[in-house]
C-alpha cells in the first residue's frame, strides 16, 4: 500500500496543475493531538487564497471518495511560503545561490543556526555547503535538521 503522503500526491496532481499551480510537499503529521495533512503549493508569482480554496475543495472530495485515510484529520491546503524548507535534490538546484538557512541538530561552534548563502549540494551524500561570510561551512546531511529560504530585507 503507497504512503498517505505519496497518494494525496497522486490525487491532488491534476488539481493543481488545472489550478496553475505546483506541488511542493504533502505532510502527515501529528501536532498536540490532531493530525494534518497538509498539502503545500508554489505558482509563479505566489499562490492566492483563491487557489488554496480551489484545490482545498476538489481534494477534500477525492480524498473522500478514496478514503486513504482511517483516522480523522484536517486538510491543510496552502503555499509553501517563501522561507520554505528544501527538502529534494531539484529544491537544492533551484535555490542555489540562494540566502538560506541551516538548522542543526546539535551545536556546531556553539550555535545550531547558520544563515549564509547556498553554494553547494551533493546529491550522494546529502551534504550542504553554504558561504557565511567570508568562508564556506559544510553540513553533514546526518547533523542537519532543516535547509530553509531565508527572506532578506534590504
Amino acid at each position: 500500500m503507497k504512503k498517505i503522503t505519496e497518494l494525496t500526491a497522486e490525487l491532488a496532481a491534476p488539481v493543481i496543475a488545472e489550478q496553475g499551480c505546483t506541488l511542493w510537499d504533502v505532510e502527515y503529521v501529528k501536532e498536540a493531538g490532531t493530525w494534518y495533512l497538509r498539502v503545500l503549493l508554489d505558482k509563479e508569482g505566489g499562490v492566492d487564497i483563491l487557489d488554496c480554496e480551489a484545490i482545498s475543495r476538489q481534494l477534500s472530495d477525492l480524498l473522500d471518495e478514496a478514503d486513504p485515510i482511517e483516522a480523522s484529520y484536517t486538510l491543510e491546503v496552502g503555499s509553501a511560503g517563501a522561507e520554505r524548507a528544501l527538502k529534494r535534490p531539484g529544491d537544492f538546484s533551484k535555490f542555489m545561490g540562494s540566502p538560506v538557512t541551516v538548522r542543526l541538530y546539535r551545536n556546531r561552534d556553539g550555535r545550531k543556526e547558520f544563515a549564509g548563502t547556498l553554494t553547494g549540494y551533493d546529491e550522494k551524500t546529502g551534504t550542504v555547503t553554504v558561504r557565511i561570510g567570508d568562508g564556506e561551512m559544510t553540513f553533514e546531511k546526518a547533523d542537519t535538521a532543516l535547509v530553509r529560504l531565508r527572506v532578506e530585507f534590504s
